[in-house]
């Protein structure tokens, strides 16, 4: 009888303590809840006074990852310098090469200048002009320029951008002209392979590589070869750079342009003395039917 009685006043006061328990737990929740209402500038400086106390310890702990990165960032840094360090270097012993071979080129030419009484090449007169629009479309690839026939712009002059050709002038204004690039539809520009010497005709198709067409001979062309501009037709001086060939197959014979039709903003405008490309004009319909009956 003890046992059971003593038993069950251990029951009763574990339940009055589970009981009191949640009554302090309750209590205690409203009060805090109550103090952050009743002085939230007390409640804030706790949580200051808290942050602050745990931020050396936060900051220790952050030390090693910080410095972990950034060795391993210094190691990735060295291991880029490295090898880019060697990439210069192999392309400064294969441009000295270059230079050598095109110092020997450049004394023996003015040799055979000088023994051939060589007439040089007149400088040609230029006009730098603004792209002051992109007319490009899927139907056709050209822009418009702040330079006109008051500037002494003509039509079919060629444009330039550095040294690559981007192509000519198809119409001329007052004060502005349109340039007509080498990717355009309507553009054809005789060129030839400079490695090989194979003549063609650079046909533009509205896409950002033109087609190689009326290829003159046995095509020996490659992946990589260099595409200038040929003398045929009186358009252009030979030699102007064009671009080179990226594609060899079924597709045809594909050009890269060296010059990026949306990274132009300023272009020269070159008269080379030549008549350039110009298009041809018919005569009225009632000229050409006079022609017929005289």
């Amino acid at each position: 009888m003890k046992q059971s009685s003593a038993a069950g006043r251990l029951a009763t006061l574990r339940l009055l303590a589970h009981r009191f328990a949640f009554l302090m737990l309750a209590a205690s929740a409203f009060a805090l809840m109550m103090l952050g209402k009743a002085d939230i500038v007390l409640v804030e400086q706790t949580r200051v006074l808290v942050v602050d106390a745990l931020a050396p310890m936060l900051e220790a702990m952050a030390r090693p990852a910080a410095t972990v990165a950034r060795v391993t960032s210094g190691v990735h840094e060295l291991a880029n310098l490295r090898a880019e360090n060697a990439r210069l270097r192999e392309e400064n012993a294969r441009l000295m090469r270059w230079q050598t071979v095109a110092r020997r080129l450049e004394a023996e030419t003015m040799v055979l200048h000088q023994q051939l009484n060589v007439v040089p090449d007149p400088d040609p007169a230029f006009v730098t002009a603004r792209v002051i629009g992109d007319l490009g479309s899927a139907f056709g690839h050209s822009m418009l320029l702040a330079a006109g026939s008051r500037d002494g712009v003509r039509k079919g002059q060629a444009v330039m951008s550095g040294e690559a050709l981007v192509g000519h002038i198809a119409e001329v204004g007052v004060r502005s002209s349109r340039l007509l690039l080498i990717t355009d539809i309507n553009a054809r520009i005789p060129v030839v392979i400079e490695s090989t010497r194979t003549r063609a005709i650079l046909t533009g198709d509205n896409s950002a590589r033109p087609r190689l067409n009326y290829i003159v001979g046995n095509p020996a062309i490659s992946v990589g070869d260099r595409v200038v501009t040929s003398s045929s037709g009186a358009a252009f001086p030979p030699g102007l750079p064009v671009g080179v060939v990226v594609s060899v197959g079924e597709g045809g014979y594909r050009v890269e342009p060296f010059a990026r039709r949306h990274q132009l903003e300023f272009v020269s405008i070159v008269d080379y003395g030549l008549g350039g490309i110009l298009p041809f004009e018919r005569a009225p319909p009632d000229r050409r039917r006079r022609g017929r009956e005289e």
